[in-house]
């Protein structure tokens, strides 16, 4: 069993910086594939980013690219998704996942087995 918890949300201007917090208890990251997601309303969840289990690999979707870096803190046990420049369109529920089957970050929700409860991101415009 892998328990997520997300912190860091909340409301914030264009262009602003936030970072999410995504504490793990019950697996070691080592152990898991690491992501980020998001889903805004009326829209599918999507990928943001992620890591593979080792740490070295890091995946993320275009959008994000120079804007959003995510780090892990094994001593913590925290993952951490350090998002500047912020857009409107980043607007959403954002989620962290773990996957115990796989060992590279991946686009397919399906593909991860534990979720956190989800942290609002507003930015405004």
């Amino acid at each position: 069993q892998v328990q997520l918890v997300e912190s860091g949300g909340g409301l914030v201007q264009a262009g602003d910086s936030l970072r999410l917090s995504c504490a793990a208890s019950g697996r070691t990251f080592s152990s898991v594939a690491m992501g980020w997601f998001r889903q805004a309303p009326g829209k599918e969840r999507e990928f943001v980013g992620g890591f593979s289990s080792s740490g070295s690999g890091t995946l993320y979707r275009d959008s994000v690219k120079g804007r959003f870096t995510i780090s892990r803190d094994n001593a913590r046990n925290t993952v951490y998704l350090q998002m500047n420049s912020l857009k409107p369109e980043d607007t959403a529920v954002y989620y962290c996942a773990a996957s115990t089957v796989r060992t590279w970050p991946t686009r397919d929700t399906s593909l991860y087995n534990y979720w956190g409860q989800g942290t609002q991101v507003t930015v405004s415009s």
